[in-house]
């Protein structure tokens, strides 16, 4: 009987190792589990800002800070105003989940409860900018902003960010000399400046940012106030006015708001919203930067383009202090948030402004030395 050769030691035929090969790829897959691709999550963001406008550069800044931080995980894409929906409209598209998201302020939503207004709207008892994004953070603000949202039924998660400097008086077919030139005049502004300006005589009107220009230029308006030297002259007011009055307690501490679809923003995993929150305060930190460069490169190209810009007399701020006196007595009498937000503010800016002022030096002094020949 013939035995047959052994086969030991001597290479396997090829179609025998493919086989011993798949079956090893197929063990090995039963027993250690995939990696899954990691899921990319993209939110549609609308600002309430026209797109030549810094303060949609400062929406598109944020952005950029999550997607960079973000690696891939998530990716924010902002739209300039009316894109999907009115700027004044921006509230009720993110509660909806019309928007995952949006950038703007908290006085647009004054229609809604009037003590929104109260971030950015009137003198807040004297605090900065600055201090009043403190009040905001650290001493009952963003508690009191929540329960506000809640009370009104918007499902959405605010962050405000970004300490505005303080808001000229406006622009003016004719200087204003004393508070009695308002009166009659066909104005624009927001917020509870709507109710101060009235109160002094003012007809005034709520447009958003975009409109202001061509209602001036049409003359639907006489004059008008919206931020700041780069807004302004990218916006067009130079063209149609050619007076700029400068310092005003209407909106002397208002700041931006940036807005999240509550269930898109939890839907998020720790990781991403703890970027989202790192990203709102280094954005707030860059934006007070950029402003200073860019307002005051604007502001002395405005004056070599020959505007004209007047400091508002202090009878005329001491009138509009005298009309938010006014203004916020009868709010408070009908909203008992407002009063309630009132009283947080009144608190915070006591011992917060007592701080300030006696810590913080005079820099007139030091500038006015070397720049404008007056040696105090």
């Amino acid at each position: 009987m013939k035995t047959q050769p052994s086969t030991k030691g001597e290479p396997q035929s090829k179609p025998a190792r493919r086989r011993f090969l798949q079956g090893a790829a197929a063990a090995t897959a039963m027993t250690v589990p995939m990696v899954a691709t990691a899921q990319s999550t993209t939110l549609r963001f609308q600002s309430t800002w026209p797109a030549k406008d810094i303060f949609h550069e400062y929406a598109n800044d944020f952005a950029k800070k999550v997607n960079d931080m973000a690696s891939g995980k998530l990716k924010i894409e902002v739209l300039p105003s009316g894109s999907v929906v009115p700027a004044f409209q921006l509230l009720d598209a993110v509660n909806k989940g019309t928007l995952d998201g949006g950038h703007g302020v908290v006085a647009y939503h004054y229609g809604k409860n009037t003590a929104l207004a109260l971030w950015g709207s009137g003198p807040a008892y004297g605090m900065d900018p600055n201090m009043v994004l403190a009040w905001h953070n650290f001493g009952g603000g963003k508690a009191l902003l929540d329960e506000i949202y809640k009370s009104i039924n918007m499902d959405v998660v605010s962050y405000l960010y970004g300490p505005m400097p303080t808001q000229p008086l406006g622009w003016f077919k004719k200087p204003i000399a004393k508070a009695s030139d308002l009166q009659g005049l066909k104005f624009r502004t927001v917020g509870l400046a709507v109710d101060v300006f009235k109160e002094l005589g003012a007809a005034v009107n709520p447009l958003p940012g975009g409109e202001i220009v061509p209602a001036l230029d049409r003359g639907l308006i006489d004059a008008a106030e919206f931020n700041n030297a780069t807004s302004d002259r990218l916006l067009g007011f130079p063209d149609v006015v050619k007076n700029c009055m400068l310092q005003s307690f209407h909106q002397s501490g208002e700041q931006f708001e940036i807005l999240f679809n509550k269930a898109k923003l939890n839907a998020l995993p720790a990781e991403l919203k703890a970027v989202i929150d790192y990203a709102v305060q280094a954005s707030s930190a860059e934006m007070s930067w950029k402003a200073i460069q860019r307002n005051s490169e604007d502001y002395a190209a405005l004056k070599k383009q020959g505007i004209k810009f007047y400091k508002t007399p202090d009878a005329v701020l001491r009138a509009q202090l005298d009309a938010w006196d006014k203004v916020i007595a009868a709010k408070a009498k009908e909203n008992p948030l407002f009063q309630k937000v009132l009283d947080s503010q009144k608190a915070f800016a006591q011992r917060a402004g007592q701080w300030q002022n006696d810590y913080m030096v005079d820099f007139k002094m030091a500038w006015n030395r070397y720049f404008s020949g007056k040696k105090a």
